[in-house]
């Protein structure tokens, strides 16, 4: 496989990017492209000539790093946001309906801030989505067009792999399904895993019994790449959806064979992180992005199967080492002397803060060349609107 083409992007931030006419009618052979852009939902429209406009139809509270079309509409789709926030779109209505907010089911009253939703290709009413923890949630669409306000935020169905269920250490960054509905997803600093659609938790994992967890079947993983830095997707290629592609902070893109887990490719794909890859849904292209401001196009164009990169073995190592060094460090165990040590430290610090804090009257004289380090308004705000609860050490 090789890269086709670089398209340059203007933008210094991570270039993110989402294939947006996937499902675009044949009426509409020119019809628009949907986009996000921070908290933003436009639609662009692409016209003759390759001018583009857009229109607002939605906002978010925060970021928003994915959406999904709905297979066979040129019409609706869906988004979702660091905000917890599930919203659907129909172009031929003037307003976004806020479907639910995603909460916790460790405490309903910590949102679930989302960074995937996929819809399941072969029957569209499915849609799964993930974020901020352990859990991919699966909804049905038909239980809120009932309005049963006791659906609201009730899955239908939850799937995470057994070592990680209650752990509270991991969280999804990309999702993805198969024409045969099975769902593939990416944990941050984990492995990416295809669940088949009987591996279930049921609609609440915490409530699940143990012996539960015994009987299902362990998902398929792959591994190699590394998830850590950023937000990652992840997906299928392949007229079959033969293979499962993902990119990784090494800056590779990873090919794996998705029957099995075989590694079958390494690509560059970026100098320094690969965030983004979406396959074309009728044509052996793929687009991928990241922190580079190119989105790059492959297509598989090798007569013989392609080896692994010489280094190849060196770059999974690193991707292993950085996991399992981050894993280690990751837990801090303090005795209960050492906190109130750093509590009472803390709280002396701010106290001479506040005493040394000068007034407006220290600042009227342009005359004296004065340094005064201290909190910003901004910095002000951040501290009085802090939950007591959390404890920063820095």
């Amino acid at each position: 496989m090789a890269a086709a083409v670089e398209a340059a992007g203007g933008r210094k931030a991570s270039c993110f990017l989402e294939v947006g006419r996937r499902e675009i009618g044949s009426s509409f052979p020119r019809a628009s492209s949907r986009r996000i852009s921070g908290s933003e939902v436009r639609v662009g429209q692409l016209k003759e000539g390759g001018e583009v406009t857009t229109r607002l139809v939605g906002e978010h509270d925060s970021s928003v790093h994915k959406m999904a079309i709905e297979p066979g509409s040129p019409y609706i789709f869906y988004s979702c946001g660091e905000d917890g926030l599930v919203q659907h779109f129909d172009l031929r209505s003037d307003s976004a309906t806020k479907l639910f907010t995603c909460y916790s089911f460790l405490n309903d009253r910590r949102r679930v801030r989302l960074n995937s939703i996929a819809i399941d290709p072969q029957n569209p009413y499915y849609f799964s989505i993930g974020g901020s923890d352990e859990y991919v949630r699966l909804y049905d669409m038909r239980r809120f067009q009932l309005d049963d306000s006791r659906n609201i935020n009730q899955p239908v169905d939850t799937f995470c792999p057994k070592h990680l269920v209650k752990g509270g250490k991991v969280h999804i960054t990309g999702i993805a399904y198969s024409y045969a509905r099975e769902i593939l997803v990416s944990y941050n600093d984990e492995l990416v895993y295809l669940f088949q659609s009987n591996m279930g938790l049921g609609p609440n994992p915490v409530a699940a019994q143990p012996e539960c967890f015994d009987k299902l079947d362990q998902p398929q993983s792959y591994s190699g790449h590394r998830n850590y830095r950023t937000v990652k997707g992840v997906n299928f290629f392949g007229p079959n959806d033969e293979y499962v592609v993902s990119g990784s902070d090494c800056g590779n893109v990873f090919i794996w064979r998705k029957k099995g887990g075989e590694l079958m490719r390494m690509m560059n794909g970026d100098k320094s992180v690969v965030n983004c890859i979406e396959p074309h849904p009728h044509f052996p292209f793929m687009a991928t992005s990241g922190i580079d401001k190119t989105v790059k196009l492959w297509t598989p164009s090798a007569k013989k199967v392609m080896s692994l990169p010489k280094n190849a073995k060196e770059i999974i190592a690193s991707n292993e080492r950085g996991r399992e060094v981050d894993a280690s460090g990751a837990e801090v165990t303090l005795s209960s002397d050492v906190i109130m040590h750093v509590l009472r430290l803390h709280r002396r610090q701010s106290e001479l803060q506040r005493e040394n804090e000068p007034g407006a009257a220290d600042f009227a004289s342009d005359d004296d060349e004065a340094f005064y380090i201290g909190f910003g308004n901004a910095e002000r705000d951040e501290r009085e609107n802090s939950d007591p609860r959390e404890c920063i050490v820095t």
